[in-house]
Formats: C-alpha cells, sequence, structure tokens
C-alpha cells in the first residue's frame, strides 16, 4: 500500500467513524465494540463500534504515546483523582501523595500531551466527558489482560 492509499484509508475509517457508521473493511473479521453509560458528577454515554481488520490500520503513534501516558501508576492515581471531577493542581498533588509540584507537573504534561485531561481552568484540570468511558474501558482491559476480573 503506497503511503497515499494508507492515507486515504486512514480517512475513511475516520470518516466512518464520526458519521458513526461501522467501517465495512472486512467485515469477516468481526468488529471491536464498547459502550458505556456512567455517572461521575453527571451522566456521560459513549458507543463506539470499529472494523477489528481497520484497528490495525491505525496510526499507532498517538495510540502509544496515550498507552504510555497512563502507564504510570502515578497517573493512574491522577486519573482516579480526576474522575471524581476537576481539581486544582493543588488538590492532584495531595490525592496521590506528591510533594514537589514539580513531579506533578512532570505527570500532568504527560496525560495534557496524550489528549487525556485538559485545563479545565486556571491551575484546574479535568478528563473531558467523552473520554471519561474510554478511559474506564482502557483500565478493564489492562485489569482482563491482567488476569484481575473474576
Amino acid at each position: 500500500m503506497t503511503d497515499v492509499e494508507g492515507k486515504l484509508a486512514e480517512l475513511e475509517v475516520r470518516i466512518e467513524a464520526l458519521e458513526g457508521r461501522p467501517v465495512i473493511e472486512d467485515a469477516a473479521r468481526g468488529f471491536i465494540e464498547y459502550r458505556g453509560t456512567v455517572d461521575f458528577g453527571s451522566e456521560i454515554s459513549w458507543t463506539i463500534r470499529y472494523a477489528a481488520s481497520s484497528v490495525l490500520n491505525l496510526p499507532a503513534a498517538a495510540r502509544v504515546e496515550a498507552l504510555a501516558a497512563l502507564g504510570h501508576p502515578v497517573r493512574q492515581a491522577l486519573i482516579q483523582a480526576l474522575l471524581d471531577g476537576p481539581r486544582t493542581g493543588a488538590e492532584l498533588a495531595e490525592a496521590v501523595g506528591l510533594t514537589s509540584t514539580g513531579q506533578l507537573y512532570h505527570h500532568v504534561r504527560a496525560l495534557t500531551a496524550a489528549k487525556i485531561i485538559e485545563q479545565h481552568s486556571r491551575g484546574a484540570y479535568r478528563i473531558p466527558p467523552a473520554k471519561v468511558v474510554p478511559l474506564l474501558v482502557l483500565m478493564t482491559a489492562a485489569a482482563d489482560l491482567a488476569e484481575q476480573l473474576h
């Protein structure tokens, strides 16, 4: 596949996802689907269905950055604290037991660069509502891979 064909395929996948229709590319391989309705201060509903074969064609860089950002115990603790709603830097540092603002902002920077959290107001951070269910799905999938689900 040429670079242009790859980019075209990627754009077709993104358009299909935005329009809410599954990508029909190689439907014989099946679909990946997840959904959830949760209430962490406000009700959030999310559903996505994606052709399994198309997952293999997604660009790896952003996906790897998100997984790497989530792959640290302090960042997991930050995510758990932010699931309860926006928090200031001081509240986050206290919630995860950090004594240095430099340490906190190192971890916050990784999570914001990966587009997992965002600055909510001056000095406060939050998880964008559309990212809550995907984050919970990732946490559940990681627990499943680690054989922690019963």
